[in-house]
């Protein structure tokens, strides 16, 4: 029996990306006249003939979606995310998508845990996901598999659950990284404080525990890990924040460097502006409009990026061909770490171009 040519194979012998080829495939324009002749050409060659039963059949029917992720507001990181997925669907705009969004409460479990088990008795055809906390994710993704729904993370990955695919920085690899900037920037043997956010339900992000892992083996290879302070600060409650941080460094000035792990470094940058904390070194998460605004201002040294928008898109697009042309075989996909500064962060651009988030 002759092999099946499938669209990465015609990808990989076009030298095109998977989506372009797509694109042409299905007539959906926007494809460069040498990208569109590379493709013919494969296609005459390995005499190429699509599923029609299959893609009509597919194409004409409705298909239901849900995508859960944190709440948020203009500018933060989950706003980001949310351009990538409406950008994905534009793209496939001429498929019948109902596509919804049902927000949780990143810093409260409870509210995971009632919009997860919400999903859980919902009839759908495909979820995306962004695991903030364990338990809950498991629990979602469980039901999930016993109805045989596919799903995809965003994010975070979640150990001994088995989406479909997944997109996300890796996380230990992140924390490491920032624990090795945090030691080049500051003085010999220094004091380090880790900031992390309070949540209800005293249950931490599966972000923050990656990154931690990652912060922690590099600290302890450098035998650093004794310099180590943890401080958790309220999110939602900076008159709290004010007595807290600032008994903190009363009594902790030895301390040269601060880390938060997740995107609300701005809140440590702008209580070192109030208070005249000019000596200690700052990294964060995420090009969030407030921590951009924070490292042009020289309050934060290092920014970690992570590509939001370009989970968005990648994990909607995902999902919906795998619904229509059935493809199964995905996997995880990392996405890259961008170490951003203030002499970089104008010219840094998250989502400019379909072809780049396509791979070409």
């Amino acid at each position: 029996m002759a092999k099946k040519i499938r669209i990465k194979d015609i990808a990989q012998m076009a030298g095109i990306s998977p989506g372009t080829v797509d694109r042409v495939l299905h007539n959906r324009g926007n494809v460069s006249p040498s990208a569109r002749q590379a493709i013919d050409a494969v296609l005459k060659e390995v005499n190429y003939q699509p599923n029609i039963h299959l893609s009509s059949i597919s194409l004409r029917r409705s298909y239901k979606l849900v995508v859960t992720v944190p709440e948020f507001e203009a500018g933060e990181y989950w706003a980001s995310f949310h351009k990538g997925v409406k950008r994905a669907m534009s793209v496939f705009e001429h498929i019948n998508i109902d596509c919804k969004f049902m927000y949780y409460n990143q810093f409260d479990l409870y509210s995971c845990r009632s919009v997860f088990k919400e999903i859980s008795e919902m009839a759908v055809d495909g979820v995306i996901i962004g695991p903030t906390f364990r338990d809950e994710t498991v629990f979602l993704t469980n039901i999930l598999e016993e109805k045989n729904i596919p799903y995809i993370y965003v994010d975070s990955q979640i150990e001994y659950t088995f989406p479909m695919a997944c997109f996300a920085a890796n996380l230990y690899q992140c924390g490491y990284l920032m624990g090795k900037l945090i030691d080049m920037i500051t003085p010999a043997d220094s004091h380090f404080v880790l900031f992390q956010t309070e949540r209800v339900g005293d249950a931490s992000a599966n972000t923050t525990i990656l990154r931690k892992q990652g912060l922690m083996t590099y600290l302890q290879e450098a035998n650093l890990h004794t310099n180590l302070h943890r401080l958790s600060f309220s999110v939602g409650d900076p008159e709290r924040n004010e007595a807290l941080i600032g008994n903190y460094f009363e009594e902790h000035p030895e301390v040269r460097g601060a880390l938060v792990l997740n995107s609300r470094a701005s809140v440590i940058a702008n209580y070192f502006e109030r208070h005249h904390i000019n000596g200690v070194k700052l990294i964060g998460i995420d090009l969030t409009d407030s921590n951009i605004r924070a490292l042009k201002a020289g309050r934060i040294d290092f920014l970690m990026g992570q590509r939001p928008e370009q989970q968005g898109y990648l994990g909607v697009k995902t999902l919906i061909q795998a619904l229509i042309y059935g493809t199964k075989d995905q996997g995880g996909y990392i996405m890259p770490l961008d170490i951003i500064m203030r002499e970089n962060v104008d010219l840094y651009q998250e989502f400019s171009d379909i072809a780049f988030v396509e791979g070409k």
